[in-house]
C-alpha cells in the first residue's frame, strides 16, 4: 500500500491523519478515535501480546512506539506518540509511518510541556547517563552553579558538584544504582555560587521510551542546609548543657549505654560521679551569676584532669559525671585524685577567690552494675558515702554502701514528714552555777519521736538535715519552740535562760537573725532569755560573717556560747576577735581528766585562756563528784551533765526543778 493509501485509510476511517489512540491494562486492543473520548465507539485493533507490552513500557514522559496492525483489512504501520496516563491507561496520537511531520508535531507538543516542567521545577534537576555524563541541566541548576546548560552537557557530574573526597563514593553509588535499578536518596555537600551547601538528592532510574535500551539517572536535589542547621540546633539543645557547653544528662547516658553494650569481654566501663562541696553556700552568698561563672571554671578544670577519650558531662546544678570507657580501677582512682588535687586550689572569679572541693564516687561495669541505671546508681551511692565521710575525697563503690544510702533515703522521706507532722520535741538539760548549785538555765536538745523507729537522737539526723537543706526549717522550729517555752517559764516565775544549738549551715542563711527575732516576737519574750550555741566551724568558714551575726544576736539580748571548745581549729588570735559570752569545754576533755594528766593540763590551759579573754566557762559532761571537784578548783562558772540531770521533756524538767527546790529548802 502506498503512502497516500495509508493516509486515505486513516482519513476515511477517522476523518484525520492523526487520530487519538488508547490502550488499557486489561485488554490487548488498541482503541482509535478521531478525538479522545469521541462518540461513536472507537475502533478496536487487536494487538499481539508483544505489541501491547511494548506500548505499556511507555512511562510518564512523552515518547513513541511503532506497531504494525491491520485496519479495514489493510496492513498499516503506525507511530504511536504518547505516555502512561495512570496505572491502567496509556494514550496519545497516532500517525502513518511516513508522516514524520505529524510525529514530530505530536512529540514536540508532548515534550515541550515536560521540558518546561524540568526547566522550571523548584529543584535542582540533573539527568545523567550510566557513565555519569550530564544530559540535562535545568534552570535552577544553572543559577546555582553559574554554568549554562549548553556548556555543561557531556561533562562528568562529579567534577561539577562533588568535593574530591566524595567523588569515589558518588561514582560507586551511581554504578551500583544502574546495576540494581533501584531509587535511592543521598546527601551531598556541593559547590555553589553561594558557597558549599548541603543538598538532599532523590535519585531515580529511568529508561528511554524510544525502544533503545538506554538508562538515565534523574537527580532531583533540594537545598537542606538551613533545615539541617534547625535540626543540629535542636540536637544540640537536647544533648548539650547550655551553661558549660558540656554534654548533658541525656547525652552522657546514651554514651554510657553504648559503652556498656560495646565493651569487650573482660573490659570495664568506668564512671566517676562528682558533686561539689559547699557550692550552695557560695551560690547563696555571691549570687547565681557568680555561681554560674564558677560552674564554668570548675567544668574547665575537671576537663583538664581527664585522660584522652574520657567524656565529661554536667547533670545539672553542681553535679558532673565522667565516662572513662576503658579505665582500670587504678586509672579511675588516679583520675579522681587529680580532680581532687585541682579542686583544692582556689578559683578566681573576677576579683574574688573561692574554694570549692568535691566528693567523687567511682563505679565500674559490670562489677558494680551491668546496666546504665545500676552503674550510675552505684557511682552516685559511692559519692554520697565520700561526702558523708568528710567530703573532698573519693570512694569506690562496695555493696555495703547500699545500706547507708538506703538510710539516706529513709531520712529524706521521713525527716520531711516528721517536720510536717510535728514528730519533733525539745528536751532540756539543766545548767547549774558551780559555786552555788543554783539552776542558771538549760540547753534545749532536739529529739525526733519517729512512729516507725521511736526516739532518734540528733547525731543520727542533724548532719543529714544540714546536707539536705532541711536544717533551716528544723532550726526555725527549734527557735520558736524554745522561745515559747522560755516565755511560759518566765511567766511561771522561773529565772532561766535556754540555750539552743545553731549549726554553721543555718548561719549561711542571711535571714537567720530575722527568724530569731520573729520567734521572740511570736512568743512575746521580752527581755530575751534565749541564747545561741555555735561550733568553731561557724567561725572558721567565714569569720567576718560570723562576727556580724553574733553582734546582731547580742543586740537582741541573746548570749552567744562557743560549743565544744578545744575540739576545733580556731586560733587564739581568732578567739580574741570574736564577741563571745561563754565557752563550753567539750565533754571529751572532762571524761579524761582522771585517766590522763595531759588532759588535766589541757583543761587548765583552756580555762585559763577563756578567763583571760573574759569569757565565762561551762564544763559539760560532768558525771562524777570528782569531776565536779576538779572544775571547782579551776573556778569554772557553770556545769552540765548527768550528775545533775539528763535531758528531759519540759514537764519532767519542771518536776525536776520543784524536787531540787524542795531538797534545797530541806537542806
Amino acid at each position: 500500500m502506498s503512502d497516500e493509501q495509508h493516509d486515505q485509510v486513516l482519513h476515511a476511517q477517522f476523518g484525520t491523519g492523526s487520530p487519538c489512540w488508547r490502550l488499557s491494562a486489561e485488554r490487548d486492543a488498541l482503541e482509535l478515535a478521531p478525538v479522545s473520548g469521541a462518540a461513536p465507539a472507537p475502533v478496536e485493533i487487536p494487538l499481539t501480546p508483544q505489541q501491547a507490552s511494548s506500548i505499556r513500557t511507555l512511562t510518564g514522559a512523552t515518547s513513541h512506539v511503532v506497531v504494525d496492525v491491520q485496519l479495514a483489512g489493510a496492513p498499516l504501520r503506525l507511530h504511536l506518540v504518547g505516555k502512561r496516563r495512570d496505572h491502567h491507561t496509556w494514550s496519545g496520537t497516532a500517525s502513518a509511518d511516513h508522516d514524520t511531520e505529524s510525529v514530530s508535531r505530536a512529540l514536540l507538543h508532548g515534550l515541550s510541556f515536560a521540558e518546561q516542567l524540568v526547566s522550571e521545577v523548584n529543584s535542582v534537576v540533573v539527568i545523567v547517563d550510566r557513565h555519569g555524563r550530564i544530559q540535562r541541566f535545568n534552570r535552577l541548576a544553572e543559577e546555582l552553579t553559574g554554568v549554562k546548560e549548553e556548556d555543561i552537557i557531556g561533562r562528568n557530574v562529579q567534577t561539577l558538584f562533588m568535593s574530591s573526597e566524595n567523588d569515589a563514593a558518588s561514582s560507586q553509588n551511581s554504578a551500583a544504582f544502574f546495576n540494581r535499578g533501584e531509587s535511592y536518596e543521598i546527601e551531598r555537600r556541593i559547590k555553589t555560587v553561594h558557597g558549599e551547601r548541603l543538598f538532599l538528592f532523590r535519585n531515580k532510574f529511568v529508561r528511554s521510551g524510544s525502544g533503545i535500551e538506554e538508562q538515565f539517572l534523574i537527580c532531583s536535589g533540594t537545598d537542606i542546609t538551613e533545615q539541617r542547621l534547625a535540626q543540629e540546633r535542636l540536637i544540640e539543645q537536647a544533648t548539650t548543657d547550655p551553661l558549660t557547653g558540656l554534654a548533658n544528662r541525656n547525652a552522657i547516658q546514651e554514651k554510657i549505654q553504648i559503652a556498656i553494650e560495646q565493651a569487650a569481654p573482660g573490659e570495664a566501663v568506668g564512671v566517676l560521679f562528682l558533686d561539689l562541696d559547699n557550692f550552695k553556700k557560695v551560690n547563696d552568698h555571691y549570687g547565681h551569676v557568680f555561681g554560674d561563672r564558677l560552674i564554668c571554671d570548675v567544668s574547665d578544670a575537671i576537663r583538664h584532669c581527664l585522660n584522652p577519650g574520657d567524656s565529661l558531662a554536667r547533670l545539672g546544678g553542681d553535679e558532673f559525671i565522667v565516662l572513662a570507657a576503658k579505665g582500670t580501677a587504678y586509672q579511675l582512682e588516679n583520675t579522681a585524685q587529680r580532680i581532687l588535687d585541682r579542686m583544692r586550689m582556689p578559683f578566681a572569679v573576677g576579683l574574688v577567690e573561692v574554694y570549692t572541693g568535691c566528693s567523687i564516687g567511682i563505679a565500674r561495669s559490670p562489677e558494680h552494675g551491668d546496666s546504665l541505671e545500676s552503674l550510675i546508681r552505684s557511682a552516685d551511692t559511692a559519692m554520697y558515702v565520700a561526702k558523708d565521710e568528710g567530703k573532698r575525697t573519693h570512694r569506690v563503690f562496695s555493696p555495703d554502701m547500699n545500706r547507708r544510702v538506703a538510710e539516706f533515703m529513709w531520712l529524706d522521706t521521713n525527716l520531711r514528714r516528721g517536720l510536717e507532722e510535728g514528730q519533733f520535741a525539745l528536751h532540756y538539760q539543766p545548767k547549774l552555777v558551780l559555786a552555788t548549785g543554783a539552776v542558771q538555765g538549760a540547753e534545749a536538745l532536739v529529739r525526733w519521736n519517729s512512729p516507725e523507729r521511736g526516739q532518734i537522737m540528733p547525731v543520727e539526723f542533724i548532719r543529714y538535715a544540714e546536707e539536705s537543706g532541711l536544717i533551716g526549717v528544723l532550726g526555725r522550729w527549734v527557735m520558736e519552740t524554745a522561745a515559747k517555752q522560755a516565755a511560759r517559764w518566765s511567766a511561771a516565775g522561773y529565772d532561766l535562760r535556754i540555750a539552743i544549738n545553731v549549726s554553721a549551715r543555718q548561719l549561711t542563711d542571711t535571714a537567720v537573725v530575722q527568724h530569731f527575732t520573729e520567734a521572740l516576737q511570736h512568743a512575746s519574750l521580752n527581755p530575751c532569755v534565749v541564747d545561741l550555741e555555735l561550733t568553731e566551724s561557724c567561725l572558721i568558714e567565714n569569720e567576718a560573717a560570723a562576727i556580724e551575726l553574733i553582734k546582731q544576736f547580742r543586740q537582741l539580748g541573746a548570749q552567744v556560747h562557743l560549743d565544744d571548745f578545744g575540739t576545733g581549729y580556731s586560733s587564739l588570735s581568732q578567739l580574741g576577735r570574736i564577741p563571745l559570752d561563754v565557752v563550753k569545754l567539750d565533754r571529751s576533755f572532762v571524761r579524761s581528766i582522771h585517766a590522763n594528766t595531759k588532759a588535766q593540763a589541757l583543761v587548765r590551759s583552756m580555762v585559763a585562756v577563756a578567763q583571760e579573754l573574759d569569757f565565762q566557762v561551762v564544763a559539760e559532761g560532768i558525771e562524777t563528784e570528782a569531776e565536779e571537784a576538779f572544775m571547782k578548783g579551776l573556778s569554772v562558772d557553770y556545769v552540765q551533765g548527768f550528775l545533775y540531770g539528763k535531758p528531759m521533756p519540759a514537764a519532767e524538767f519542771e518536776r525536776w526543778l520543784l524536787d531540787r527546790r524542795n531538797l534545797r529548802l530541806i537542806a
